[in-house]
């Protein structure tokens, strides 16, 4: 029988390993940019077209490249990051594998022109699936220039993996986002289809997170700064209330390299705690520069994921140098011990129905209080002859102005406490004493026994004849918005509420790359939103039933964080605008609703064509049977 265990050839063993490496265009994007960067350069620009499928191509003026080395760099385990394997453990570039470049060349038409500057002449080099077509000198700048095209043109299974554009293209300006932060003090560019979205000159980091992120995040950014013997710890957190939804705009770098970490994650959100809105996520850019040899960061392909030597240290050293940040910068609340008690309650104290609160009692009290307090100075005064200051005289007169304005209170709460009715029990018999009584003739089973009630300003009980219905109020208001939504988009037929006074909203440049692709179907739903600007944009108007009810510029910025994170799930842009839509306008819980407004939604929930759940699939009311809650006080 013949042998079965052979080599593979090099392109198969190359697609192989282009699985773990190359998953998106984004993840060329990582590699080149961060290939550029240990070339010294000062200076890339990416262009990209259709979202990296088309066209991907980063341009550097670092070290260059000679003809050897193009050639050598698209082998397999070819690298000149290290040299041995203890070389491993004082890793400070961002690649070492060598897998990279093959990776690419495997999947992909692959052509660099690449240059040394002591050279006259430079190399071009065209590769398809692995394959050199041609290798010649040419004439070109100094530094590298690779053109990736056609990805996955070999794979198709692969392409047909791919994501819409706008998908693709916000995983490369996350990758791009990275390495800009990770490295304020070279320039950065980015093209997409001619056009340009971001221009970063060198700077320092908080002029980088600005120029990425917006103006309006240099009021939001709150420094951080801790130097030990084991780590040095730097960077910037974002102020509590300007905490968002969704997760994102959360970095860790390590010795320059973005790390995903759960566990140092937890310790920033355990410095912020109590800080924080339930279900909101903090901005931070946080930097640890600590030993190699006390990292390992040869865990996973991607290099994203890496283990310390010590994680509880890096722990406490991150949690403890936010909170001190937090509050250095008077974000933590403090304890004022001199702050005056007197006014720091609005509500005014009940006067207890026992006590006779009288100007004479006041008189004596005050009398008495002088008397005792100046007989160690030898001054003892009698009722008779005692003599008001003018402060005493004022104080008096306040007691009496304020006796006036509460004249009758204490009676009242005299006679409710003998008594012991109160208004709201009063209330209550009266109410259910205008109900029918409870018997089959009357039929009054079958009859709404009283209105709906909030409980915890979360959800809504309403009485049906077999028991009652517990709903979530945040749900049903999804599920009916969500629907009227879908039939807007489809009849074009939402009115719309104009501004008075037009409002300007500046987004990050990846958020208004979102925003300017889906302005027609947000304008369809009742919005009057143009673009004013590279990432500024106008509302002129919004839906009329959202006039008065909600911030228009917080409720764009939710709608963005929504759709961005419903576009993983393939809804076609009507959908997915629905959907964000309703959770962002919808009201939440905590929020106080009369009987009508209860009312009102529960009618219109039980209108709605799929009422049971909302469109993430959460339930909209749960159902309590008499008979089930019979069985469970039973022993």
């Amino acid at each position: 029988m013949a042998d079965l265990i052979q080599l593979l050839p090099d392109a198969i063993a190359n697609q192989i390993a282009a699985g773990e490496v190359i998953q998106r265009p984004a993840s060329v994007i990582k590699e080149l940019m961060e290939n550029s960067i240990d070339a010294g350069s000062t200076s890339v620009k990416l262009i990209v077209k259709d979202a990296g499928k088309t066209l991907l191509q980063v341009i550097d003026n670092g070290c260059g490249m000679s003809e050897t080395d193009a050639r050598m760099a698209f082998e397999r385990h070819a690298t000149s990051k290290i040299r041995a394997s203890q070389d491993l453990f004082a890793i400070r570039t961002m690649g070492f594998r060598g897998e990279a470049m093959a990776s690419i060349a495997a999947v992909a038409q692959v052509e660099m022109r690449t240059r040394r500057q002591s050279e006259e002449l430079g190399t071009r080099l065209i590769i398809e699936g692995s394959e050199v077509k041609s290798q010649e000198a040419c004439q070109c700048t100094s530094g590298t220039n690779i053109s990736v095209k056609n990805l996955f043109f070999n794979v198709p299974a692969r392409r047909n993996f791919l994501k819409s554009n706008t998908v693709e293209m916000r995983h490369i300006i996350d990758e791009f986002q990275r390495l800009a932060i990770a490295n304020p003090d070279i320039f950065f560019s980015l093209h997409h289809n001619n056009g340009e979205i971001f221009h970063l000159p060198p700077g320092n980091l908080r002029q980088r997170i600005i120029a990425l992120f917006g103006n309006a995040y240099n009021k939001r950014l709150v420094p951080v700064s801790e130097e030990t013997d084991a780590l040095k710890l730097y960077g910037f957190v974002g102020k509590p209330e300007f905490a968002k939804k969704t997760r994102g705009e959360q970095y860790f770098f390590v010795n320059q390299r973005f790390i995903k970490s759960g566990y140092l994650n937890h310790a920033v959100t355990t410095a912020f705690e109590d800080l924080l809105p339930n279900d909101t996520f903090p901005f931070y850019v946080i930097f640890i520069d600590i030993d190699p040899a006390r990292i390992d960061i040869n865990v996973h392909p991607t290099k994203q994921e890496i283990k310390f030597d010590d994680e509880k240290l890096v722990y406490n050293y991150l949690k403890v140098a936010i909170r001190h940040s937090l509050g250095q910068y008077s974000i933590m609340p403090t304890l004022d011990f001199d702050q005056e008690t007197s006014f720091s309650s609005n509500r005014v104290q009940p006067i207890q129905p026992t006590s006779k609160f009288t100007v004479d009692s006041y008189t004596r009290e005050s009398k008495a209080t002088a008397g005792n307090s100046n007989s160690g100075g030898g001054g003892n005064y009698s009722n008779g002859d005692m003599n008001f200051s003018g402060e005493e005289k004022r104080q008096q007169n306040n007691l009496a102005n304020w006796q006036k304005l509460y004249e009758g209170i204490g009676k009242a709460d005299e006679e409710e406490f003998i008594t012991g009715e109160s208004e709201a029990s009063v209330t209550i018999e009266s109410e259910w004493s205008k109900e029918n009584t409870l018997d089959d003739q009357a039929k009054s089973f079958s009859k709404q026994q009283r209105p709906p009630y909030q409980v915890h300003a979360s959800y809504i009980v309403s009485h049906i004849k077999s028991g009652f219905l517990l709903i979530d109020q945040q749900a049903a208001h999804e599920r009916i918005l969500y629907e009227n939504y879908l039939q807007v988009l489809e009849q074009q037929s939402a009115s719309t509420q104009k501004q008075l006074f037009p409002k300007t909203i500046d987004l990050p440049q990846a958020d208004a790359a979102v925003l300017r692709d889906i302005i027609p179907q947000i304008n369809l739903l009742g919005y009057d939103i143009q673009e004013f600007g590279q990432n500024t944009f106008v509302i002129n108007g919004i839906p009329a039933e959202m006039a008065g009810h909600q911030n228009e510029e917080k409720s764009i910025e939710i709608l963005l964080e929504q759709f961005k994170s419903n576009l993983e799930l393939k809804l076609d842009i009507k959908e997915n605008l629905a959907r964000s839509l309703a959770r962002s306008t919808s009201i939440k819980r905590g929020q106080t609703l009369s009987v009508t407004e209860m009312q009102a939604l529960i009618d219109k929930l039980f209108a709605c064509e799929m009422p049971f759940s909302n469109p993430t699939g959460r339930n909209c009311f749960i159902t309590f049977e008499l008979d089930d809650l019979a069985k469970r006080f039973e022993g």
